[in-house]
């Protein structure tokens, strides 16, 4: 295969030390010898310097807190610049065993128009988080949430998270997580980086979207999972409820609102080959 250098970064913001040593070893378990992992540390203070003593591991604290996307982009503009040819957008409370990024990049090496794949997710005790979606409406985002018809919440999730699939095939999907999060750098290259106007939520839709209108697949591979501890911080915060606002506002002003016929072809387009493959 000659040398392949791969990367990931993880952004940190006063992180549980345990849960963060389970997400640094995940990834430094990794059988490739050219890897580097970047810890982008938008935390008040360094206390997480130290955390792990590893060569490949590059630190950078980076206390004006820009976001998440932007942190990432910190990651990945070195990454670029080393030679990096895949790089993992990765959480710090994910975790997985070895040979999960191995087989997914000899699934990238066999499938050159693939610019972001994700594995399958799970709850630390094993059930499925559904986190494959269609392109989101404003109601996907924001009406959805206020809700209180939880029959007709029901029926929108079944869809637009796709749980019809029952997630258990390689199937093409316009929006993945951005827990985890495997993306070729060339085609990084092409579309540009994170959109730094999003603070946080949204910005790995708007990542997806983009490398969709350049013409690259974003793929759901369930042949190997990962463990995320996964807390919905914006149902549980008034503070991040907010910025998840003001992120949803940002993206439907530039993709659009209620008339995206953009979004409602690429929804279309996937169903129809998610449907034609049962």
């Amino acid at each position: 295969m000659g040398k392949m250098i791969i990367s990931s970064s993880i952004v940190l913001y006063k992180n549980n030390e345990t849960v963060l040593k389970a997400a640094i070893s995940s990834f430094l378990k990794i059988t490739f010898p050219d890897v580097i992992l970047y810890l982008i540390d938008n935390s008040p203070t360094d206390e997480l310097r130290d955390i792990f003593d590893d060569s490949r591991v590059i630190y950078i604290h980076n206390p004006s807190n820009p976001g998440f996307g932007a942190g990432h982009n910190i990651a990945l503009k070195s990454a670029i610049q080393q030679g990096s040819k895949y790089h993992l957008i990765l959480n710090p409370d994910v975790y997985y065993a070895e040979g999960v990024l191995e087989e997914l990049t000899d699934y990238l090496e066999k499938n050159t128009d693939i610019g972001n794949i994700m594995p399958k997710v799970l709850y630390p005790n094993n059930e499925i988080q559904r986190l494959c979606k269609l392109l989101p409406t404003p109601y996907d985002w924001i009406g959805r949430r206020f809700n209180p018809f939880k029959k007709m919440v029901e029926k929108r999730n079944d869809l637009f998270e796709l749980r019809f699939t029952g997630y258990d095939r390689i199937m093409d999907v316009p929006y993945l997580s951005g827990c985890f999060m495997y993306l070729r750098i060339s085609a990084l290259n092409e579309i540009g980086l994170f959109d730094e106007g999003i603070f946080m939520y949204g910005e790995e839709t708007d990542l997806c979207r983009r490398l969709i209108d350049a013409g690259y697949r974003t793929v759901f591979y369930p042949r190997v999972h990962i463990y995320h501890h996964f807390e919905k911080g914006s149902h549980k915060s008034w503070r991040l409820t907010k910025i998840g606002m003001q992120s949803a506002i940002y993206y439907f002003n530039k993709w659009g609102w209620f008339f995206d016929r953009k979004r409602r072809l690429i929804n279309k387009d996937i169903l129809r080959k998610i449907n034609s493959k049962k």
